[in-house]
């Protein structure tokens, strides 16, 4: 490990949290087993002042700590991620929190994102599932310029999982339904009449996944809001 990857982790250890904050990560479901409780404004300051730096990221993850690995993908350069090392990191992913980050700060802007999103969906891991469907509701925002027909054809392997209840992947399945059907008018209907087909597969986790992706793609806000698009 470099100078530089031992003085950031330094740093992160001497802004290291009291045990109540772990407590309240805890509470959240996020895994503190390696965690420092280091706050999310501390860590993204941080980043900011270390800008991007991929050697730098690659040590940060093999550090193990949940922290630096959120840090690393704050601080990742996505021109620079391999075919494998994403392979390696999901894999390694042990709470939601280091999952939801990678996948929005540096995943998502990956050449590969497109395809990972669809391999990882049809993974058993938990994480690595809710990975590929965290990866489909952040490129629904952020990649304006995709065409509709990937999110269409998105959609049916958001119904096909909406019969996965763990808590992981179920609440990233809803998350990457309603993200779709927001991004505009002709998805807006796509969205809701998936939603529609997963709430009559009528299992526990298709209900709810369905009824909380009608309630807000129905809602008058997101209505209006695709209306001044």
């Amino acid at each position: 490990m470099g100078a530089n990857a031992e003085a950031v982790l330094a740093e992160l250890k001497a802004n290291r949290g009291s045990s109540k904050d772990l407590a309240g990560m805890a509470r959240y479901a996020i895994n503190t087993e390696r965690a420092l409780g280091v706050r999310m404004p501390v860590l993204r300051a941080l980043a900011k002042r270390l800008g991007h730096d991929h050697t730098l990221a690659q040590a940060l993850w093999d550090s193990g700590i949940h922290e630096a690995r959120i840090l690393a993908g704050l601080v990742g350069e996505p021109d620079k991620v391999t075919d494998a090392e994403m392979e390696a990191w999901v894999r390694e992913i042990d709470s939601w929190d280091v999952c939801d980050g990678l996948m929005g700060n540096l995943y998502t802007r990956c050449p590969l994102a497109w395809e990972k999103a669809g391999v990882w969906t049809g993974r058993k891991q938990e994480l690595v599932k809710r990975a590929g469907f965290v990866l489909a509701a952040r490129l629904a925002v952020q990649d304006k310029a995709a065409e509709d027909e990937r999110f269409l054809s998105f959609l049916p392997v958001i119904e096909r999982e909406a019969n996965d209840g763990r808590n992981m992947v179920m609440k990233a399945v809803n998350w990457a339904l309603r993200q779709i059907g927001k991004r505009n008018g002709g998805l807006h209907s796509a969205a809701i009449a998936c939603a529609e087909d997963i709430r009559r597969q009528d299992t526990k986790s298709a209900r709810w996944i369905a009824s909380d992706a009608l309630r807000e793609l129905n809602s008058e806000k997101v209505k209006a809001r695709l209306a001044r698009r």
